[in-house]
């Protein structure tokens, strides 16, 4: 087996390789007012765009990083894709228009999903069941840290530079953790595991990632908790800029959020050996069904008191994201579990269907913002529903994983 690294370092540079992706959305988030007054000033709202299209661009990617991990190994293509990442940024950072604006994001998006899907692999490399999941968890509450300061960094950087500065400090970024991985991480995929990369041999590997129904299962609920991970993080700025008139104090109260979230990782990792990751999973959509058909029907029928709705909002907010830490690694460990033997093609179809239904489903929930938070909160409870319909599902499937 390939040498370990330190596990602290080891968590760190997993969770940094992760950060890309919630640096590149999270600090985006203070300066969508500005680049839709300067891009899309006739329609506001469209600047929401910026986030999913990068998003969209990573899913689509997505399905052939994990393929040429496990032939090529799992540094080139986070070194590979850390260069798309860069080029990317270079176009967002020149762009005079959305839709060059959108073209960049998209191009940074199918960069990022090298580090995101060679990480995984990576991980699965080196460890394996609880043991994964645990370790899964301590880069999941590392990485959560990112979203609580990233539109603080952001707003400073906007402060400082203006919104186009945003993209510099994505290129150095990017930079720093490649530089990282090479210097410290050395391949873990052994040169007998590596696998062809052709046509028939990915769609073979496709196949049978696909047939397993436990794995089919949950990335299917897996998509729809990205979905309300997308779909809450696209509709936040606007809700507190313009529905409760805290856009100057946005990158406190969302560093706030961010920093309640990161326990939620410490949490699972305490819990997960004990319970395991399908009961985990199960309790923590339940209660988000709960919190999320409640706040749903206050808010629908003006049952609140007085002045309290950005504080009931806000409760509710650390709400979804704290217990999405208790699900997207427990699922993400259910489904890649099987899969030790397809680790990068596994981690590919996994992230690619799971953030492709994410994208297909935030867009028109955040388009559908009309000045409140009730259809964020409405969409949030059915999507946890049929979340939680397809965990209580893996139980009754035969050959199911051991909790």
């Amino acid at each position: 087996m390939p040498k370990r690294l330190p596990r602290v370092e080891f968590i760190a540079l997993i969770a940094m390789l992760f950060a890309t992706i919630a640096f590149s959305i999270d600090s985006m988030l203070p300066a969508l007012p500005e680049i839709a007054q300067e891009l899309t000033p006739g329609n506001p709202n469209r600047a929401q765009l910026i986030l999913t299209s990068f998003v969209l661009g990573m899913g689509l990617a997505t399905i052939f990083t994990g393929p040429l991990s496990d032939t090529y190994g799992r540094r080139p293509v986070i070194l590979g894709g850390a260069t798309v990442y860069i080029l990317g940024a270079i176009i967002a950072w020149r762009s005079s228009t959305l839709e060059m604006m959108l073209l960049g994001r998209l191009v940074q998006g199918f960069g990022a999903a090298g580090p995101r899907i060679a990480a995984i692999a990576i991980v699965r490399d080196l460890y394996a069941g609880r043991e994964m999941a645990r370790l899964m968890s301590f880069v999941m509450m590392v990485f959560t840290l990112v979203p609580a300061v990233a539109p603080t960094i952001g707003a400073g950087i906007i402060a400082l530079t203006g919104w186009r500065g945003i993209f510099g400090s994505f290129l150095l970024f990017s930079l720093l953790s490649a530089a990282w991985m090479m210097l410290r991480q050395e391949e873990t995929l052994e040169p007998a595991n590596r696998r062809p990369f052709s046509p028939s041999a990915l769609y073979r590997g496709v196949v049978e990632v696909l047939s397993n129904r436990v794995v089919l299962i949950a990335v299917a609920a897996q998509g729809f908790c990205f979905s309300i991970l997308f779909a809450n993080i696209s509709s936040i700025q606007p809700i507190f800029d313009i529905t409760f008139d805290e856009g100057a104090h946005f990158p406190l109260w969302f560093g706030m959020i961010g920093l309640f979230a990161a326990g939620s990782s410490l949490l699972n990792a305490t819990l997960v050996g004990r319970y395991g990751m399908r009961r985990l999973a199960t309790y923590a959509l339940a209660l988000q069904f709960g919190i999320s058909a409640v706040v749903s029907v206050l808010f629908a029928e003006g049952w609140l008191p007085a002045n309290s709705g950005f504080v009931v909002y806000l409760l509710w907010t650390c709400s979804v994201f704290f217990l999405n830490g208790l699900t997207l690694g427990n699922l993400n460990s259910i489904a890649m579990e099987p899969m030790g033997h397809l680790a990068g093609l596994a981690a590919s179809v996994l992230g690619s269907v799971g953030t492709v239904i994410a994208v297909a489903l935030a867009v028109p929930i955040g388009l559908a913002f009309d000045g409140t938070p009730l259809p964020l909160m409405v969409s949030t409870a059915l999507l946890a529903a049929i979340s939680l319909i397809l965990v209580l599902r893996i139980r009754r499937v035969q050959g199911a994983l051991p909790a």
